[in-house]
């Protein structure tokens, strides 16, 4: 959840290597008491959260969870800002990208002993979640709490005016070549402002009124949200092994084919300029009915679902060169910081977090896919009776066409080196081919 790193990790790489602190007792070595904190950046899962909390303490009264919310980025900054000066909350939800630099770091406390001694199980989850959370120690270092996948999110009007159905838009397919009848889809849905669409005559790419396809960022070294889906279906991979490649693939011409296509739509006029982007919100975008289809996370349902005015219809992303859709797995989980003063009560909390009385409280709240398998399809009820159809996310889960987010140590050296590379060749300023040179320097890492 939540894709590019960006500044933020390449900030935390520099202030974790000021402070390797840490150490920290056994999470399963001392009494369960104690006023724990716990950080989390979703606003739209607080109040499960909440919920959560007051049912943990009601149980456990000699625990209580202080729960802190911020945005994203002043999330990440703020919590390492913490771990430098030792003041990091007892657990926080924890990501991916995040967690290899800060187990290398000792920042995070292992929570093999308590999972072993509480006698956690791990096969009640979507398959493959909490592997991603062993790291190369052979120490667990979070207990999952969800998991998202791609799909497409579109205006019904927008499609409808323009003459297609729901029926074809969940029907399309891509190749880098000529983009299939995915790019004719979002030629036709882009209109100027003097009503001409993208595949007409006369169409003024430098007027857009309405883009076929949202932009939200180049996607850094990931593309989670952008592209990732688009360049999985070429059999390209970010790296040679997943988790803790030491190879990555940006060399590849697969992978540089797609973003050139990619790329290609903003020069097109069928995709915002990269730099009309910053500072801006691609989901606001497109409740303003600025965009025909914004490509996101199952995470944004909530926001994309809840604008007025715009009745928002969500299909699958497109099938690929190999006959198939694709979608990156996330999964976050929560981790406890190694300098807590509470390990045990913060187990306990963590392990609260990942059981079935927290997710199915979450779950209830159709906001997210709760890692549990039980409480997943429990979400999906409750979308469902929402009359929100999620099948395009939970699809991937089902056919088996997800693959896992890109896992490696250093990861905020590689986003520093990937965001301007990706921006350059987004924004027109360099080719694909480019990328070759940005792999060359991102691989030199691991010599």
């Amino acid at each position: 959840m939540k894709k590019t790193i960006g500044a933020v990790a390449a900030a935390a790489a520099i202030a974790l290597s000021l402070s390797a602190c840490g150490g920290g007792s056994s999470a399963s070595s001392s009494e369960a008491k104690g006023e724990i904190n716990y950080w989390l950046w979703d606003a739209n899962q607080l109040p499960a959260y909440q919920q959560c909390a007051a049912d943990f303490t009601k149980a456990n009264p000699d625990i209580k969870v202080k729960i802190t919310q911020r945005g994203w980025d002043d999330y990440w900054t703020t919590l390492t800002n913490a771990f430098v000066a030792g003041t990091a909350p007892d657990v926080f939800a924890d990501h991916l990208s995040k967690y290899p630099e800060l187990a290398a770091k000792k920042q995070l406390l292992p929570l093999d002993d308590a999972v072993k001694k509480d006698g956690v199980k791990l096969d009640g989850y979507n398959e493959g979640l909490a592997d991603l959370w062993v790291g190369q120690d052979g120490k667990r270092y979070g207990l999952p709490k969800d998991w998202d996948t791609v799909a497409m999110f579109y205006n019904k009007k927008l499609v409808k005016d323009a003459g297609y159905t729901e029926e074809q838009l969940g029907n399309l397919d891509w190749n880098p070549q000529d983009g299939g009848s995915y790019e004719k889809a979002i030629a036709h849905l882009t209109v100027d402002k003097n009503g001409k669409r993208g595949d007409e005559p006369g169409f003024d790419k430098n007027n857009v009124a309405v883009y076929g396809l949202g932009l939200e960022s180049s996607g850094s070294g990931q593309g989670q949200t952008q592209w990732s889906f688009l360049s999985a279906t070429t059999g390209w991979t970010h790296t040679d092994k997943n988790p803790w490649g030491t190879k990555f693939n940006y060399d590849d011409p697969k992978f540089q084919d797609t973003i050139k296509w990619w790329a290609g739509l903003a020069d097109k006029g069928y995709m915002p300029k990269l730099e009309t982007t910053v500072g801006a919100s691609v989901a606001d975008a497109f409740g303003a009915g600025k965009a025909a289809i914004n490509t996101n996370g199952s995470w944004m349902i909530g926001q994309y679902t809840s604008y007025k005015g715009v009745e928002t219809g969500i299909a699958p992303t497109p099938k690929g060169p190999n006959g198939k859709r694709a979608s990156m797995f996330n999964g976050l989980a929560d981790s406890i910081f190694a300098g807590t003063k509470y390990p045990a009560a913060s187990a306990k909390w963590v392990e609260y977090l990942a059981s079935s009385a927290c997710q199915d409280v979450v779950a209830s709240k159709a906001v997210v896919f709760p890692a549990l398998k039980t409480s997943s399809d429990k979400a999906a009820a409750a979308f469902k009776a929402k009359g929100i159809d999620v099948s395009a996310f939970t699809q991937h889960v089902k056919d088996g066409t997800t693959f896992l987010f890109p896992i490696a140590d250093k990861a905020a050296k590689v986003d520093g080196i990937m965001k301007p590379a990706m921006d350059a060749v987004l924004s027109g300023k360099k080719d694909a081919g480019s990328l070759t040179d940005a792999n060359g320097q991102v691989n030199s890492l691991f010599k």
